[in-house]
């Protein structure tokens, strides 16, 4: 019995100096300047800031020269937009929807044709009626933005008929980050 008991007490012993005897693991230390570096790299991926333009689609013969600049200030963003015919200027806002998705309105741009939403097609026709006051074109083109690359949904469809920039025929404009 005396060897067994022995026996127990170096299985324990053992047992309990291997619980004690842990390696330690290695940490990894963070520096300051890799921790900041990859701030700035998300700075810039957020960043709207640069020169938007047009690529040619080899799929559509129709001329599209769009170009948007859209410039840091110290209030937000302001933009310069150029066509063939138009060079304009004004404040760009950045919206974030509660889904995350991300739009840049180009506030003071008038669009360049609105017939308005079919929907409303009798309340416009009584207007009509009683007197001849035209329908208001919208101001402000909206933009989604999505990894350097704005995309404007220029024209509607016969429910609700509209086109923002004449000068383009696609329905979809994608101006791309230069």
């Amino acid at each position: 019995m005396n060897t067994q008991k022995t026996l127990f007490y170096i299985a324990i012993s053992i047992f309990v100096l291997a619980c004690n005897n842990k390696i330690p693991e290695a940490s990894i230390e963070k520096s300051e300047s890799d921790e900041s570096a990859a701030l700035q790299i998300n700075k810039d991926e957020n960043s709207i800031e640069g020169i938007y333009i047009t690529q040619a689609d080899p799929g559509n013969s129709s001329e599209c020269k769009v170009s948007v600049e859209i410039i840091k200030t110290e209030d937000g963003y302001n933009y310069i937009f150029k066509t063939k015919s138009k060079n304009l200027k004004g404040i760009a806002l950045l919206e974030t929807t509660e889904s995350g998705e991300k739009t840049v309105v180009l506030k003071g741009i008038k669009w360049d044709y609105y017939e308005g939403d079919i929907n409303n097609e009798e309340e416009n026709d009584s207007i009509s009626r009683s007197g001849s006051k035209e329908m208001e074109t919208p101001v402000d083109i909206g933009a989604t933005y999505v990894k350097d690359t704005l995309t404007i949904q220029n024209y509607g469809n016969a429910m609700n008929s509209y086109t923002k920039i004449e000068e383009c025929g696609r329905k979809y404009i994608q101006l791309i980050k230069k």
